[in-house]
């Protein structure tokens, strides 16, 4: 999957978001999200608001995390 792509889903299924993902080309992806909703969550809740919004497209193995509230 393109990292257009998670970005894509990310920001259009998690409101007021901004995403940035890149990829190693072995399949690979670190996505850092930028989220007022994101406020006052723990990392592990931030993480799965993130994944939820990728569903089964993207491996979670695979994927790195990095998010924050602004």
């Amino acid at each position: 999957m393109d990292p257009s792509e998670i970005r894509s889903l990310i920001e259009q299924n998690l409101g007021g978001s901004r995403a940035d993902v890149h990829t190693d080309g072995q399949g690979h992806y670190e996505a850092t999200v930028i989220c007022a909703a994101f406020a006052g969550k723990r990392s592990l809740q931030r993480h799965q608001m993130v994944y939820a919004t990728l569903g089964s497209r993207v491996d979670r193995k695979s994927t790195r995390l990095n998010s924050s509230h602004t």
